[in-house]
């Protein structure tokens, strides 16, 4: 969506900003009138944080099977912060993060652990691992991912990536469509000044987008691969596919091309 992220409460004046809060009620006096003073930009990411502390604790005490509303209340919680989470923040495009990737990884290997009838002390590592870093960002080493539950960085990988995918044709129009007005003014300036318009090159922003979607695409079929396998594929070959897609970003964010190739060589290198 496009917001004006820059707000000015008409009640007491106060400035502030959209993109930081995530609200347009006035973080002084709480009045829901105010206005944007800026244009709107395109924007997908809520400032939320991943709070597992109480998880953490509560799981902490269980020393084989998970209780039940626990699980129910901790995957809730995840749900809610992916579902705010975005990629595209006041029209600057961002990285698809360690705090997603390891949000969307918990979510995918408590289910799994939840049917697991007797979960052995390296699975049991495994999750709880997870669980105290995934607020921070931080995942288990890819090494230590255990076999009965690579499917979880899989899925995770699948899901996350996919999303990133979508802001990433998301921005790209957004690019386009920039360029697009930046050349119809830049058309009538030099029409002004020197009484007929000068043609600029201006397929900057659509060679970009060319060059990344198809990438794109080749990212998607990737992604679909490991889905139809349900995740089941190596923890190496599903955080290959976070870098690719990190790659693509950094080329369509900066345009540059080492890093466009870089994604296709580790596509290109994929067994799946």
């Amino acid at each position: 969506m496009k917001v004006r992220g820059e707000r000015e409460c008409q009640q007491c004046g106060t400035r502030w900003s959209y993109y930081e809060t995530g609200s347009i009620e006035c973080p002084e006096c709480e009045s829901l009138r105010s206005v944007g003073l800026n244009d709107r930009t395109t924007h997908t990411d809520t400032p939320v944080k991943l709070d597992l502390s109480a998880h953490q604790s509560r799981f902490g005490e269980a020393h084989e099977t998970l209780p039940k509303d626990g699980v129910t209340e901790l995957k809730t919680d995840i749900r809610e912060y992916t579902r705010k989470r975005g990629f595209i923040r006041g029209g600057e495009l961002l990285t698809l993060d360690s705090a997603y990737l390891a949000a969307r990884e918990l979510l995918e290997a408590v289910d799994i652990y939840d049917r697991i009838r007797d979960p052995t002390d390296t699975e049991r590592e495994y999750l709880f691992s997870l669980l105290a870093g995934a607020a921070d960002g931080v995942r288990p080493p890819t090494e230590d991912v255990p076999e009965s539950l690579r499917k979880a960085r899989g899925m995770a990988t699948v899901h996350a990536v996919e999303e990133y995918r979508r802001d990433l044709l998301v921005y790209l129009d957004e690019l386009e469509s920039r360029e697009v007005s930046d050349d119809t003014v830049s058309s009538e300036t030099d029409r002004d000044a020197v009484g007929e318009t000068v043609k600029r090159d201006s397929d900057t922003a659509a060679s970009r987008s060319s060059l990344a979607q198809n990438v794109l695409e080749q990212l998607r079929d990737r992604t679909k691969r490991v889905e139809a396998l349900g995740g089941d594929v190596s923890p190496t070959d599903a955080d290959a596919l976070v870098n690719a897609a990190n790659a693509i970003g950094e080329f369509i964010r900066n345009g540059d091309d080492i890093a466009l190739t870089r994604a296709q060589d580790t596509l290109s290198e994929q067994s799946i």
